[in-house]
């Protein structure tokens, strides 16, 4: 059965209930959105949700954001999901892709207790990470752009071939 986990935002206007078959914090990203929007050294850490279980409480106070992809090149364009965000505290909720099965909390937007990272970190978009940001201790995989190949693509993809992934 998935995990049910409780998340909110720092003020506490938005709090939302959500199951998971996919709850461990295994990869960073370092795109240029995930860096400014999260405004750290870097780093959104995604978990997997089950969209069709979220339950939110404060909706009022969410906020959409949509990325601007390639700004100022001939390729610019809208990027296809989401960022849920309060309007109160600008806490970052979830990405929303907008794809069935795809619905991404963010890691720090999550209080129910998640289990510790793997030993191996997955860290991708690596060609965006500037070079004063720290990438963290330990063995991690690297990749240029999103990850690809078994166990390391998609968050499903990596908690089964992990065997992480909660029926």
């Amino acid at each position: 059965m998935p995990q049910k986990l409780e998340g909110s935002c720092h003020c506490g206007a938005v709090k939302f209930t959500i199951e998971s078959s996919s709850p461990v914090p295994f990869e960073i990203c370092y795109c240029s959105v995930c860096r400014k929007v999260a405004g750290g050294e870097g780093g959104t850490i995604y978990i997997g949700g089950i969209e069709s279980t979220l339950k939110v409480e404060g909706e009022e106070h969410i906020r959409k954001y949509r990325a601007v992809l390639n700004r100022g090149t001939k390729d610019e364009k809208l990027a296809n999901g989401e960022r849920s965000f309060c309007s109160k505290c600008s806490s970052g909720l979830w990405w929303d892709k907008h794809v069935p099965g795809e619905f991404y909390p963010f890691a720090s937007a999550i209080d129910t207790p998640l289990k510790s990272p793997p030993k191996e970190m997955v860290c991708c978009f690596m060609d965006s990470k500037p070079d004063w940001v720290r990438l963290p201790e330990g063995p991690k995989t690297l990749f240029e752009k999103y990850p690809d190949g078994p166990g390391s693509g998609s968050l499903e993809d990596w908690h089964r071939y992990n065997g992480e992934w909660i029926e």
